[in-house]
């Protein structure tokens, strides 16, 4: 039978895909009381962007969990403040959102109006900033702010989760929700075409800020006494700011993720 997990606090927020955080994958993160653990997983997601398809890429799963500072896969910060019911930290996530033009169908961008000769690739990110967690017997709400640390985008990602984890014999299952606010810089950058690209004859396309809401779905299951298998699934609903757009595969609402690994813990 199902039951409420109190003590299982926030895993690294890519397990679930996010790079952008997801309250399940985050919430699985200390579901094992061991300090270390390393591991790898494989992460599959359904591109947004016109001809890419799906993105294949290995995923490293190192997670540390100190007093005052941890690192949760592609995550890692400093607990400012840990007590039993809320905690906030300073942190380091990578945004992986970027791409190169070779990876995109070049047939798929002519029929958009762009060609892509006259496209520049999107460089990866790295944000800083803070996370709020709360949890209770009702699950875990947590808070974020990050803005981009390397001038890749110059933006900035506010966001809410909720995730509340269920035991079913040695599994736990984490089902959440979430939401995300992308600064026009962001979307812009990520989804919009570049000031050199429309002096070069490319459309301009300046979508402007963006709400992001997400669904997902995270496990973690023991297999014997130091290895566990742990994934995810999700899926960000994305709004006519980012589909509209000429990098967009045409006729795509919606970007699905799944993540699914193995760690030992020391």
């Amino acid at each position: 039978m199902f039951k409420y997990l109190v003590s299982v606090p926030l895993l690294l927020p890519t397990l679930a895909l996010a790079q952008s955080t997801t309250s399940s994958g985050d919430l699985l993160a200390k579901a094992n009381d061991d300090r270390w653990s390393i591991g790898v997983a494989a992460s599959v997601r359904q591109s947004p962007y016109a001809g890419e398809g799906t993105r294949v890429r290995p995923v490293p799963l190192l997670t540390y969990e100190g007093e005052r500072l941890f690192w949760r896969g592609l995550t890692g910060g400093v607990h400012l403040v840990q007590g039993d019911t809320f905690s906030l930290d300073a942190v380091l996530s990578g945004r992986f959102d970027g791409f190169d033009i070779k990876d995109l169908g070049r047939r798929e961008l002519l029929a958009n109006g762009v060609d892509p000769a006259r496209l520049d690739d999107r460089d990866d990110g790295l944000d800083a900033g803070i996370t709020a967690s709360w949890s209770s017997r009702a699950g875990e709400f947590k808070l974020s702010a990050l803005a981009d640390v390397t001038d890749a985008s110059g933006g900035y990602e506010i966001a809410a989760d909720y995730a509340y984890a269920l035991t079913w014999g040695r599994t736990t299952v984490v089902p959440g929700v979430g939401v995300r606010w992308m600064s026009d810089d962001l979307v812009n950058y990520y989804h919009g075409t570049l000031d050199e690209e429309v002096a070069r004859g490319v459309p301009r396309y300046q979508p402007g800020s963006a709400v992001v809401p997400q669904v997902s779905i995270a496990f973690t299951r023991p297999l014997g006494e130091k290895w566990r298998l742990m994934g995810g699934v999700d899926y960000k609903f994305l709004p006519n700011e980012i589909t509209d757009s000429p990098l967009s595969e045409p006729d795509t609402d919606g970007s699905a993720g799944l993540r699914i690994g193995i760690t030992r813990s020391f």
